[in-house]
């Protein structure tokens, strides 16, 4: 009998295998690249939301954040739920391989998942929309808030998989991909929503992962008076990271 084989290459392995399935499952093409190219050009090509200056400059990093959500959130967040709801993360815990090697499989695999995703949005701006970063933004400040983001939104996804059923997790995570979408100041800057409803938005992770891409890309305005220093957004993010990942990882059920 040959040995296991050593718990990094077995995660890599096991990664490449949750990538596969991804590209497999349509409805997880559909939401993770197709929709947030949509949302992108359509938004860019119509006058239904007045944009100052350029919407793409305002857009572009609205839909990359749009695509960190449908990675981390809802094809994380769902895939696991059935994958526990059938028995396979059960299964996969008698392998020879450690519990955080499963986990760092999927969270690995939505990272270049995350990577292909940016390619592609910031290659349509490009070719599509003829966006260019402005002439201050950083590279750095941009893989901290996919970092960030990654971590609030995967936990998301975990905690929602790990505590409630894969049904229950279906539906949730898409209301959720929703909701962030209309008031995560994505494709609608906070300020144009109604008074009441401008301190809810200002508070949730996905306008604070739009905005830092904004500050980031140097872009185009952000969502809100906090986010003139890239420091708001971003404490807000990893603290929405450190709170969605320490429930995930302390309420997390495996069958």
């Amino acid at each position: 009998m040959s040995r296991p084989a050593p718990a990094l290459r077995a995660t890599a392995a096991l990664a490449g295998m949750e990538l596969r399935l991804t590209a497999r499952r349509g409805e997880n093409v559909l939401v993770t690249l197709v929709i947030p190219v949509a949302v992108l050009l359509f938004f860019a090509g119509t006058s239904i939301i007045p944009f100052a200056g350029d919407p793409a400059g305002f857009l572009l990093p609205g839909s990359i954040a749009l695509a960190l959500v449908a990675a981390g959130l809802v094809n994380l967040g769902i895939a696991t739920a059935y994958d526990r709801a059938y028995g396979v993360l059960k299964r996969l815990g008698g392998a020879p391989l450690p519990r955080w090697g499963l986990v760092g499989a999927k969270v690995g695999a939505i990272l270049v998942l995350e990577l292909i995703q940016v390619v592609v949005l910031v290659a349509v701006a490009v070719v599509v929309l003829h966006w260019q970063p402005g002439p201050s933004w950083s590279p750095i400040l941009v893989v901290v808030a996919i970092v960030f983001g990654t971590l609030a939104f995967a936990g998301l996804g975990l905690l929602l998989a790990g505590t409630l059923r894969a049904e229950a997790t279906l539906a949730l995570a898409n209301g959720l991909f929703l909701g962030f979408l209309m008031l995560g100041g994505i494709v609608l800057p906070v300020d144009h929503l109604p008074a009441f409803l401008q301190p809810v938005a200002a508070a949730l992770p996905a306008t604070a992962l739009a905005d830092l891409l904004r500050i980031a890309l140097d872009s185009g305005a952000a969502s809100g008076a906090a986010a003139i220093s890239p420091l708001g957004p971003a404490l807000l993010l990893a603290a929405w990271g450190v709170a969605a990942s320490g429930l995930a990882i302390r309420q997390f059920r495996w069958d």
